[in-house]
């Protein structure tokens, strides 16, 4: 029986979905050998004279068993993976680092944002492109520090590893509240974050800033640590369209995000409708697939279980379909069986043709 308060680790995740296979594909052969020996039994009821079905037919018990068995195992892996938790037990000693910057003065609150018809606020989604990036972050050796800024900069987390939290910092809290009211200043933030990751290894951290880039003051980054490899400038909110807030008209001013990202020796992606894309993700230095080959535990399930749901569907429209014999081959048969009778018994052929038996 098990636990579920108590976690379950990698190994004893695979080892459970294992035998969920195993046991499953073992039910099924059994079913198969009942099946088979029951269709042995009308076979030339099913099948014609001859009582043999396609040659291709016979594959189609190891077609349902395979199916079967990868169907439980894809099923059961996606039962007990829980891919929000760590995979590994985090180390105390990161190697990686990655430092969001975000806005989050009121203009972050206009529901302006995301691919669907119904917007929703720069903020909540600038969280969830965010968390975007932070499922394909190996977080055994990468700690998350944020700092939110509006008229000033502040902490908010520092070292966590811990998603969730970010998530729920990102959903749509009114954190411009613990501001005092005024002009949005991004050179704090980023002078707060400079001075975050001073003390960090040469290369170890991956700055993202996020934000509309509704400013008012001119940012210019200077004395930027040699700790930081690699930044993303992502903007949120119509590019386009302006909505009035305040008397204010407010939208995404991509080209000062732009100019913001040349600065810093990055890149700037427009996320006011998409996710970062995986080849910009890859070439990140914080960022590492979870396992070595690409594919985590949640893809392995989604996968076996999708392809063993297939098989069985398919092979019962192809037993349908394709499952006897060609006609012409049936027919063929039949020809040279009765052939074989007249010339076994010449009266049999001349009673055929009219005449009678002498």
């Amino acid at each position: 029986m098990v636990s579920s308060s108590t976690p379950l680790s990698l190994e004893q995740v695979l080892v459970f979905a294992i035998g969920a296979g195993l046991a499953a594909g073992a039910l099924a052969a059994i079913a198969e050998w009942i099946h088979a020996r029951r269709i042995a039994r009308i076979a030339r009821l099913a099948f014609g004279g001859d009582g043999r079905p396609a040659a291709w037919t016979h594959l189609a018990p190891f077609v349902r068993i395979i199916g079967l068995a990868l169907a439980a195992f894809g099923a059961t892996l996606l039962f007990l993976h829980d891919p929000v938790e760590a995979d590994e037990t985090p180390n105390p000693r990161a190697s990686r680092q990655v430092l969001v910057v975000l806005d989050v003065s009121p203009s972050m609150n206009i529901a302006d944002a995301g691919p669907n018809v119904e917007k929703e606020m720069r903020g909540v989604w600038a969280g969830k492109v965010l968390r975007g990036i932070l499922d394909r972050l190996d977080m055994k050796d990468t700690r998350i520090s944020l700092i939110a800024f509006y008229t000033k900069a502040l902490p908010v987390l520092q070292d966590t590893s811990d998603k969730n939290l970010i998530a729920g910092l990102m959903d749509g809290l009114p954190l411009y509240t613990a501001f005092k009211a005024g002009d949005t200043d991004m050179q704090a933030g980023l002078d707060a974050a400079f001075a975050m990751a001073k003390p960090w290894p040469r290369g170890s951290t991956t700055l993202v800033v996020i934000g509309d880039g509704d400013l008012t003051k001119p940012v210019v980054p200077r004395n930027m640590p040699p700790s930081i490899a690699d930044a993303i400038v992502i903007g949120v909110g119509d590019p386009i369209r302006p909505t009035i807030l305040s008397g204010h008209s407010s939208k995404q001013d991509s080209w000062m995000l732009k100019g913001l990202a040349a600065k810093l020796g990055g890149i700037y992606h427009d996320g006011n409708t998409r996710q970062l894309p995986t080849d910009i993700v890859e070439r990140l230095a914080s960022v590492a697939p979870r396992i070595g080959d690409g594919v985590s535990l949640r893809e392995l399930g989604l996968v076996t279980i999708a392809s063993g749901a297939f098989f069985v569907a398919l092979i019962g429209p192809a037993l349908l379909l394709f499952g006897h014999r060609a006609a012409t081959t049936s027919r063929a048969h039949a020809t040279s069986h009765t052939t074989a009778r007249r010339i076994e018994n010449p009266a049999l052929s001349r009673t055929s043709l009219g005449g009678s038996p002498s």
